[in-house]
């Protein structure tokens, strides 16, 4: 295969403006690219280069087990497939669609061996959230798991711009193109050897939607240097991981917490990855002592589950086990979670936040440096700022909006909400944060979950904090309802423990904790108690349904 002239412009016609584009910083000397990078190259072929075909690089259930060499391969064909037989170009869409499983890895190196640009989509969209994807981005190829033909078909007859698919996974019955659409029978006919695209650094190479939990997705654009940027700041400089590690997480692979937990790291530095179809707290618990796994990429609230069950099965490195390094990111980590989870299993968890618009972890602290109640820490690469209501640096201690500069920053696909996302250079996260005088950064929640009560600022993070040390609680939310005398009261949505009946007794005996335990004008002065919290497929919880709810009510 040569590199091809002809080149869809689509993605680079779309950046935002420069001025509307983040300050980006490549102080550190790996963050120093060259012109010319794919990023599939850098993370998959160069093993092979290296002797290292052999190399264990991916596990799944039932008992799946790929090499560096067999990604190689598969990732080679498809990639063939999508030149040869779909008439991909570099530039073009392509959408992928499927659980976390190795042929969805292999299709994602594919695209972007080819130069193509990966839109990984959560398995579980509708046809109607696919639509508008398909739409926004103008995906012209998808590659799509069986088992999710029927939304992705459905999608597809309202958007003709889609005109290139293939299914894998086994047949697919009711299809007018016939056999042609199975994509491992295309793979079958076409060669294990590619010559990739020689991609620029800055070519887009993956635009990743954000979940939804403040309503419409926007879409994130990454090039082939961001990736390999966000392998070189936080894996390097705090989760240290080495080739001997195997990676194991509950994040799908179109989330990018996922992407970069379950792919883009262990395969940065030679390592393993297991890729479960279904990572609930069950199967993790399954899947860490049978594959032997070291590294966990979960959300807290699994943590908070998981905690009896991977002590009783001395999953740990201190207990016996093999699991050594937990990473928790996705939402805010309580106080009371690390202490569980250290006291269950003897290890100290690595807390992060970062942003489907900076692609991963900018804050965090490693295990040695971490302090209860703390993210941590600007990244290596990375400054973070808390910034007060004039766009200046706000004082230790006192609360403000979370901005960030580094290697990696926000480009919305053609979104007006671009700027108000990137001000004067910094990437405004929209969480709310404060320092101290040693540079740790304390979650406050979201900007948008201040709650002003009766001429109060009470953060909506304390007051979960609060009633997640209350031994019958198994997850809350808490948010700001309309009052016609207060403005707003705290409002708790409360989640119980298995077994557990909500009602006014224990609404009452969980207002008296939290009085108990924080300022007592900060207590929940309505609580409602849910079976489960509204969530996105990336399990961020959509509390912007719950607003919705309560302003419902109040009406």
């Amino acid at each position: 295969m040569s590199y091809t002239a002809h080149i869809d412009t689509f993605a680079r016609d779309r950046l935002p403006p420069r001025e509307q584009q983040p300050e980006f910083l490549f102080d550190l000397p790996e963050l120093r690219f060259p012109p010319r990078l794919n990023c599939a190259e850098a993370l998959l072929d160069r093993w092979i280069e290296q002797g290292e075909a052999g190399r264990l690089c991916i596990q799944a259930p039932p008992d799946v087990s790929w090499t560096y060499g067999d990604l190689y391969e598969k990732a080679n064909r498809i990639a063939n497939v999508l030149v040869d037989e779909m008439g991909l170009v570099p530039g073009n869409r392509v959408l992928l669609r499927g659980a976390n499983t190795p042929m969805l890895v292999a299709c994602w190196f594919a695209v972007v061996k080819a130069g193509g640009i990966a839109v990984a989509t959560m398995p579980l969209l509708r046809a109607k959230e696919l639509t508008e994807v398909i739409d926004k981005a103008q995906v012209t190829h998808a590659l799509c798991e069986k088992g999710f033909a029927d939304e992705l078909r459905s999608a597809a007859a309202a958007q003709p711009v889609l005109g290139q698919i293939r299914y894998y996974g086994g047949e697919v019955s009711g299809l007018e193109a016939g056999p042609e659409t199975g994509l491992e029978a295309a793979m079958a006919r076409q060669s294990s050897d590619f010559v990739n695209v020689p991609t620029a650094a800055d070519d887009t190479c993956l635009i990743a939607f954000t979940s939804g939990t403040t309503g419409k997705p926007k879409g994130t654009m990454h090039f082939h240097r961001d990736v390999m940027a966000a392998c070189a700041c936080w894996p390097v400089h705090v989760l240290k991981a080495d080739a001997h590690d195997r990676f194991v997480g509950s994040p799908p692979l179109a989330f990018t917490f996922g992407l970069g937990g379950l792919v883009l790291f262990p395969m940065s530095v030679g390592a393993s990855t297991i890729l479960l179809p279904k990572a609930g707290p069950e199967q993790l618990l399954e899947a860490i002592p049978r594959f032997g796994a070291t590294v966990l990429f979960t959300a807290p609230t699994s943590y908070r589950a998981m905690s009896e069950g991977a002590a009783a099965r001395r999953l740990s490195v201190p207990l016996g086990g093999t699991l050594r390094k937990c990473v928790s990111a996705g939402e805010v980590l309580a106080a009371s979670v690390r202490a569980l989870w250290g006291e269950r299993t003897g290890i100290e968890l690595i807390d992060g936040i970062g942003s489907t618009e900076l692609l991963h972890i900018f804050v965090s602290a490693d295990e040695d440096t971490a302090r209860p109640g703390a993210t941590g820490k600007a990244v290596p690469g990375y400054i973070a700022c808390v910034m007060d209501e004039h766009g200046q640096p706000a004082p230790p201690g006192r609360v403000g909006l979370l901005a960030v500069k580094g290697p990696t920053g926000c480009r919305y696909l053609d979104d007006p909400r671009q700027s108000a996302y990137v001000m004067d250079g910094w990437n405004y996260t929209g969480d709310a944060y404060i320092a101290d005088e040693d540079g740790y950064l304390y979650s406050q929640g979201r900007a948008d979950d201040m709650i002003i009560s009766a001429g109060y600022n009470i953060g909506a993070h304390e007051v979960e904090a609060a009633l997640l040390q209350h031994p019958l609680v198994a997850e809350c939310v808490v948010i700001g309802a309309a009052d016609r005398e207060r403005g707003q009261i705290v409002k708790a949505y409360v989640v119980l423990r298995e077994g557990c009946d909500g009602g006014d007794s224990l609404a009452k005996e969980l207002q008296d904790f939290v009085k108990a335990n924080i300022a007592p004008y900060k207590y929940p002065r309505a609580i409602e108690f849910l079976a489960a919290l509204p969530r996105t497929e990336s399990g961020k919880v959509q509390r912007f349904r719950l607003r919705e709810g309560s302003a419902a009510v109040s009406a």
